[in-house]
């Protein structure tokens, strides 16, 4: 999906969030955790299970995840501390907001592709092999001379398939088509509680940009976490640290 926004740094630091106006859209990883090796081993910490908490009463149930992960995979990490708020998963594929969830069909091709990708790198260290309901992953940050084969073999693979290819930061993930994380937050600001506020989502990765276009379309803002970049984001956080004070501000 496109929403044809123009891209451009984003130097400032966001306006402070409206309790009464604003819906809160928040990536995870590296947004609200920091990325690491392996992405399996994210702890969530009592402090930020905390934070989502008190936001989801603070601004009436207009919180969500909007994550690459899948929605199971985020029910996993924070089990019974998503009470009450919604979920995006798998790069907008799945919608879990109100008691109700879309889930397509993992699609036969995926098998086919794991099969592959687990045979390629069958045996060498470092290379993380991530599956997901709608997805699977190639990680290579402890890897990093995998790249280019790793690259290669989705891009391969994706041909082949139909799958669709999402990078990311050092890792390269196939997964199904059609949707994106702004196609997930459009469909999620259509629903109650969402519907008619202001959308505002952080995130850190190019897989966030078409959920920063998406918000723009809506009325909204993104904030870009990290380094400045090109970006249809129209503010800027330094880091998780920044994102969590922020956060916290409207807690």
């Amino acid at each position: 999906m496109s929403y044809q926004t123009s891209f451009d740094l984003a130097p400032a630091a966001p306006p402070s969030l409206s309790t009464s106006r604003d819906a809160v859209l928040l990536d995870f990883d590296g947004t609200l955790v920091e990325l690491v090796d392996r992405p399996d081993s994210i702890i969530v910490d009592p402090h930020l299970a905390a934070l989502l908490q008190a936001l989801a009463v603070r601004f009436a149930g207009r919180v969500a995840l909007v994550s690459g992960r899948s929605v199971a995979q985020l029910e996993q990490f924070f089990g019974a501390a998503l009470g009450g708020i919604a979920l995006v998963g798998s790069h907008g594929a799945e919608v879990a907001a109100g008691g109700h969830r879309l889930a397509p069909a993992r699609p036969p091709a995926l098998e086919g592709a794991e099969q592959a990708i687990r045979q390629a790198f069958a045996g060498e260290e470092g290379v993380v092999v991530e599956v997901k309901t709608l997805g699977v992953a190639i990680h290579w940050r402890l890897a990093p001379h995998a790249e280019e084969r790793a690259l290669a073999l989705a891009h391969d693979l994706a041909a082949a398939s139909g799958l669709a290819v999402q990078p990311g930061k050092m890792m390269i993930e196939l997964r199904t088509g059609g949707h994106d994380k702004g196609s997930g937050i459009a469909m999620l600001m259509a629903q109650a509680p969402f519907s008619g506020s202001v959308p505002v989502f952080v995130g850190d990765d190019l897989t966030d940009e078409p959920g920063f276009e998406a918000v723009r379309a809506l009325g909204g803002h993104g904030i870009l976490v990290g380094a400045e970049r090109p970006t249809a984001a129209l503010y800027r956080l330094n880091d998780v640290a920044a994102v969590r004070g922020w956060l916290e501000q409207a807690a």
